[in-house]
């Protein structure tokens, strides 16, 4: 076997790191446990000096590898090899007004500030002959020059963050822009001044083209291929998260931003009247004449955003949701993996998400001109809150996270980590692609025949979400899709499985809860995908003669895995046997067990002396009242169905110390 054989931490040649893996794999082969995330990327933290306070808003990898950091507190720091156990950091600028993106370009970097996109140069380095340096040694190693490119509006509302730059092949820039929130509709995001909820181009010096509209928070700008895409954070409008292609001229959902698409130079020319003609925005007074807050209504008519594309062609979809609370809860960052960097998932995309203080991967493949693709869970457990991602030259990935103002499930408020590749992959699914008449799914390694032969050891469903003014969405018109049939290749790399009812432009959840790997017998390590269809491609279907299609007993799914109780109902279930139905009904997305998230510990929801039935009622018309230390409401649950709802409230339940 071929392995990177580097030292983890020193990046040195070294033979116990695999000599360990080998101790391990051995021993996990003997008990038959599946290795987890944590067998193949492992998580280092960057050492700072004390007094560095890295809530980080931008970085910025260096031709001569080192690394530029910028934090909300407007500092940039250049660290000098910032692989090693111990890296130098050098403060290179202060005193910038909360930078929540950094580019490196030419000898200087670019940062995205609240109200422009500024050039940062060390100029006491000109006419030296290395420009991958920001400073050379004999100046103060200080920037010293702060041009403003271009500059636009603000108002000083909280919610103004500005994303970006990215710079595209030609050498422009772009950059995003939240709405603001917070006024007597403070639920309702906002463009007060140009170019709020939108994505701008900036071509040169104080010249900026509208690229596309439709944002609400697009933390995450990314130029894949050569070709633009962000990530968008659930909200009013936004069912959840995902991830966008952005050509120019799309609009891709919240309304605010068509408050300027009367503009001489708008792109896009939808009107905010023609989206409120068709779903009503619900803007609405009581008697009292305040404002009333739209929620949630099961009883209303279902019109996901899809189905506004006759109307407006401009309307781009997501290329890839991101189901909220289950791929993350506020998107951020996404980049390209190298082809040489993480073994078999090279030239994959992975996406960050700041409030579960994770990674997710992501497989994108063109269907009739269109993105779309299968998201997949990748590696959890950081520190603090993924914001910002860059490669390292040696193939590691650096994680740039911050918490503050906005929480996450870390423990820490800010910091800065490294995640590195074992050498080993995984038993994961590499890949999922649409197919006529369902899906491929390819494996990283040989799949067991029989196992992933067997229909049983796989389940398809699929939802979609509401577009309305509702802060989020359940998801809705859900149905399961039969498995019909497999058909496994020859090598156990690829199962093609037929699937009844595919719908265009809906999410399909994959399970593979039975499938194993032919060596070992391993289970995936993530059995989860979410696929989401914008195309159902063109060409032959499987016969039904080449399909396997006998569900034969004896599959061996782990109760853990499909959400079933391994005993009688009577009995509070654990919370192995509860975890599947809290990542379902994405509870785990503001609450965990015995700490404060978003939302309260479950331990102190038991405190509260509440019956199960009482519990119910609140997943489904919760009391924000009860909890006035949290800032954010939970949003009723009312796709919970009771029998789980009753479930999740014993176990909670048995979390009382009284």
């Amino acid at each position: 076997m071929n392995f990177i054989k580097y030292d983890l931490v020193r990046n040195k040649p070294t033979t116990l790191v695999f000599a360990t893996i080998l101790i391990l794999s051995c021993c996990r082969l003997a008990a038959q446990e599946s290795p987890e995330e944590t067998d193949y990327f492992k998580i280092f933290p960057v050492t700072a000096p004390e007094d560095a306070v890295l809530e980080v808003g931008g970085l910025a990898s260096i031709p001569n590898g080192d690394l530029a950091v910028a934090t909300r507190r407007g500092d940039i720091y250049i660290i000098e090899n910032p692989t090693a156990r111990y890296p130098y950091f050098r403060k290179f600028a202060s005193g910038l007004h909360e930078v929540l993106g950094l580019a490196y370009k030419d000898g200087a970097l670019y940062a995205a500030q609240r109200g422009e996109l500024t050039k940062i140069t060390d100029t006491n380095k000109d006419g030296h002959s290395d420009k991958s340096k920001l400073s050379d040694t004999g100046t103060d190693g200080k920037a010293d020059t702060f041009e403003t490119i271009y500059a636009w509006p603000l108002t000083g509302n909280y919610h103004e963050y500005s994303y970006g730059p990215k710079i595209a092949a030609d050498g422009t820039f772009f950059v995003s822009a939240n709405v603001a929130f917070f006024d007597e509709e403070w639920w309702s995001g906002a463009s007060r001044v140009p170019w709020r909820g939108w994505v701008m181009h900036i071509t040169g010096k104080n010249k900026m083209e509208p690229w596309a509209t439709g944002m609400r928070s697009p933390c995450g700008l990314g130029i894949i291929d050569g070709e633009l895409f962000y990530a968008d954070n659930q909200g009013d409008w936004i069912g959840s998260g995902g991830i966008w292609h952005l050509k120019k001229g799309a609009w891709t959902g919240h309304p605010a931003g068509l408050q300027w698409s009367g503009q001489p130079n708008s792109p896009v020319k939808i009107l905010k009247d023609d989206v409120y003609a068709i779903v009503d925005p619900r803007k609405k007074r009581g008697g009292n004449g305040e404002w009333i807050k739209p929620e949630n209504n099961v009883n209303d008519r279902i019109i996901p955003l899809y189905t506004l594309k006759d109307k407006f062609p401009a309307l781009q979809t997501p290329a890839v949701w991101l189901p909220h609370g289950i791929f993350g809860v506020s998107n951020s960052e996404l980049v390209k993996i190298p082809d040489n960097a993480f073994g078999a998932f090279g030239g994959q995309i992975l996406i960050g998400d700041q409030g579960q203080s994770k990674i997710m991967r992501v497989f994108m493949e063109k269907v009739k001109g269109e993105y779309q693709g299968a998201a997949f869970d990748f590696r959890s457990g950081f520190n603090s809150g993924v914001l910002r991602m860059a490669w390292a030259g040696d193939g590691s990935l650096f994680v740039g996270e911050t918490s503050r103002g906005w929480g996450a499930s870390g423990n820490a408020l800010q910091g800065l980590e490294r995640l590195a590749w074992s050498g080993q992959d995984p038993f994961e699914m590499k890949a999922v692609r649409a197919m006529p008449d369902g899906f491929e799914i390819e494996f990283t390694k040989p799949a067991d025949s029989r196992s992933a032969a067997n229909p049983a050891s796989y389940n398809v469903s699929s939802f979609i979400y509401k577009y309305h003014p509702v802060y989020g969405s359940p998801p809705v018109n859900q149905q399961v899709n039969k498995v019909k049939g497999v058909k496994l290749s020859p090598d156990g790399l690829k199962a093609r499985i037929v699937v009844d009812n595919l719908r265009p432009y809906y999410i399909h959840e994959i399970r593979l809860p039975g499938v194993k790997s032919a060596e070992g017998a391993y289970m995936l390590v993530h059995p989860l995908a979410y696929y989401t269809l914008n195309n159902i491609p063109d060409g032959e279907k499987l016969s039904f003669s080449e399909l396997s299609t006998k569900e034969q007993d004896g599959s061996g799914i782990p109760a853990k895995l499909t959400g079933k109780p391994t005993s009688a109902r009577n009995r509070v279930p654990t919370f192995e046997e509860i975890k599947p139905l809290l990542g379902k009904y994405t509870c785990l997305a503001c609450h965990s067990a015995d700490k404060r998230q978003v939302g309260p510990a479950y331990a102190s929801v038991a405190q509260k002396n509440y019956t199960n039935e009482q519990i119910v009622e609140l997943i489904y018309n919760p009391k924000p009242k009860n909890w006035p230390d949290f800032a954010t409401e939970m949003p009723p649950m009312p796709q919970v169905p009771k029998s789980d709802a009753l479930r999740i409230a014993a176990w909670i339940n048995s979390l009382s110390k009284n």
